[in-house]
């Protein structure tokens, strides 16, 4: 006899969770407690929902660590009673909290679906029903009574996505990610088609669960004429501990012999520096052009098909588990959570 799949629902914050008063016009904080009152559809689903919220939702604008950690304890402390989870989350860092999670989570075997909507949920056209049913659906998938995902995903506009592969790409259209590196997991029609060979298989080790981010990351982007004294002060800041550069097509940058110099210098310092594409698709092949020979000679780690969001939060992770350089090198050059190909 088959038990009905047990999904937790988090809302964390973001649109999705807002209905318009009709009286004022003013947008409100949606009641999650009264969630099947207020989309009767959800009891047409084959699994068994219950809420949690944070105690004071956020606009994901205000998202930060100690929140993906809170998220995190909430995820560890449901996980033997779920089967699935839900997060209800802000659009526009919803790439860089399901990346920071997919790290968080170790060894994970049941589905962590991020999902949000461009509209809120009370908008006459909202998007905000199909991607919050659609996701409850995914994550209570099963196959020979086990999770047909496995690990931290994002659903938007009939999409399921690996998270760490995505970026947001319009602050307009509904279908508001993309995952340009990797094709879609599941695409959702009149049936839902699951690409099975594209799904992340985890280790047998046991779930665990990481919390030591070190968030003193500098993203230095990259652009025609950037001025030395610039560049010189940001990576003599003391207190940064890692740098990603984000790069031309490839990863190309400029020769400029103080350029390379200041990189070399940060590297000497045991500061990892990680080259990324600037470019939407594609990624970073060092050595393909003189412009990156240089990179690749001084250390510069490379982040191949990696987006900004996954590289930040996978250094923020790796440098929480005090690695030394050969070994942050080695390790975040190789795919842990299928990030980079």
């Amino acid at each position: 006899m088959s038990v009905k799949p047990s999904i937790l629902l988090i809302y964390t914050g973001g649109t999705i969770g807002m209905i318009k008063d009709y009286e004022t016009g003013a947008l409100k904080a949606f009641d999650f407690d009264q969630l099947l009152q207020n989309i009767p559809e959800l009891q047409l689903l084959d699994c068994d929902i219950k809420t949690s919220s944070f105690e004071t939702p956020i606009d994901s604008s205000n998202m930060n660590p100690e929140y993906w950690n809170e998220l995190c304890s909430l995820i560890a402390s449901n996980y033997e009673s779920f089967q699935g989870f839900v997060v209800l989350h802000g659009s526009d860092t919803m790439s860089y909290t399901a990346s920071a999670i997919s790290f968080m989570l170790e060894n994970l075997h049941k589905p962590v679906i991020f999902t949000g909507s461009q509209l809120p949920i009370g908008d006459l056209r909202t998007d905000a029903k199909e991607n919050l049913i659609t996701a409850i659906q995914i994550a209570a998938l099963q196959k020979r009574n086990r999770p047909v995902v496995q690990e931290v995903c994002l659903y938007f506009e009939y999409k399921l996505y690996r998270a760490n592969r995505t970026t947001k790409v319009s602050s307009e259209h509904f279908e508001a990610f993309d995952s340009p590196n990797y094709p879609p997991l599941i695409t959702s029609g009149v049936h839902l088609m699951v690409n099975q060979e594209l799904l992340f298989k985890p280790s047998k080790k046991s779930f665990k669960v990481h919390g030591n981010l070190v968030t003193d990351v500098l993203l230095l982007k990259m652009y025609p004429g950037i001025p030395e004294h610039l560049v010189l002060g940001m990576l003599a800041i003391q207190e940064v501990k890692g740098v990603i550069l984000e790069t031309y097509g490839s990863g190309n940058t400029t020769t400029a012999t103080w350029f390379i110099e200041a990189l070399k210098a940060t590297i000497k310092r045991g500061i990892p520096v990680v080259n990324v594409t600037q470019c939407i698709g594609g990624g970073v092949q060092m050595g393909n052009y003189e412009t990156s020979i240089a990179l690749k000679k001084i250390g510069v780690i490379s982040g191949g098909d990696i987006t900004s969001e996954a590289a930040i939060t996978k250094m923020m992770y790796l440098l929480g588990q005090e690695l030394g350089p050969k070994v942050f090198k080695s390790v975040f050059e190789t795919p842990l959570r299928g990030e980079l190909t």
